[in-house]
């Protein structure tokens, strides 16, 4: 069995998974999720979060051979440790995930899409350091197809996310390429577009591709499923 680190992505926290963790326990895998800085419990200032910062916190809390799994923006940091260190990675797994390029921020990728389904809902702080979802939209965007009850449990959760770590070029190499990667698309994504994802993956070997006809919450809509593709990536199927 595998030891699954997961990581969540913009402006949510490793509460997001609380319902894919028991689904992947009950098939004998351990798994378990972090806050990275600023997000969930940790109290780093949102000035003082980088890229890097993101990326040695992953590294941290590797025990061990362990497949990451990061989620939309967290592909980026889950990356980046990769080629600081790729000692423990056994796999990288993309869930509707950012899939970097060599030199290129998170924003310049998201800005690559063919459309920005995610700009309507998101508040910049007056600041400039951070930037929030409009609790209105935050469901149409993130959870349409979720529980009633999840998405409240969601929406009084929903942070900040600072703006530095996604202006960041990243620096992936060797380290990074000798990883195995799997990815896993949602198909009905009003986040990340479907078509993105799609573009991220061109080239990819098609056995580490999969599909989810479901929004950018997997872990929400569709935890059993979800934990069920992951299960069969670890399995190496």
């Amino acid at each position: 069995m595998s030891d699954f680190l997961l990581i969540h992505g913009s402006c949510h926290g490793a509460w997001c998974w609380r319902d894919l963790i028991p689904a992947l326990r009950t098939r004998g895998h351990s798994a378990r999720a972090i806050d990275l800085p600023s997000h969930g419990s940790d109290g780093t200032p949102l000035a003082d979060v980088t890229l890097d910062m993101y990326a040695e916190a992953i590294l941290r809390a590797m025990k061990g051979p362990t497949i990451v799994v990061g989620h939309s923006m967290a592909g980026f940091p889950i990356s980046r440790a990769a080629e600081l260190d790729p000692t423990n990675f056994e796999r990288l797994v993309y869930v509707c995930a950012y899939a970097p390029r060599n030199g290129m921020g998170l924003a310049d990728m998201r800005r690559e899409a063919p459309y920005q389904p995610l700009m309507q809902a998101v508040i910049k702080a007056p600041d400039g350091i951070s930037f929030g979802i409009d609790p209105a939209q935050a469901r149409d965007v993130f959870y349409h197809d979720c529980p009633p009850e999840t998405v409240a449990f969601a929406l009084t959760r929903l942070g900040q996310q600072p703006i530095k770590p996604q202006e960041t070029p990243i620096e992936i190499g060797e380290n990074y390429a000798s990883v195995p990667k799997s990815y896993i698309r949602c198909d009905d994504d009003r986040t990340i577009p479907p078509e993105y994802q799609r573009t991220m993956t061109d080239g990819w070997p098609e056995r580490d591709v999969y599909a989810m006809d479901c929004s950018h919450s997997p872990f929400f809509a569709d935890p059993t499923r979800l934990a069920g593709l992951l299960n069969k990536i670890a399995a190496g199927e």
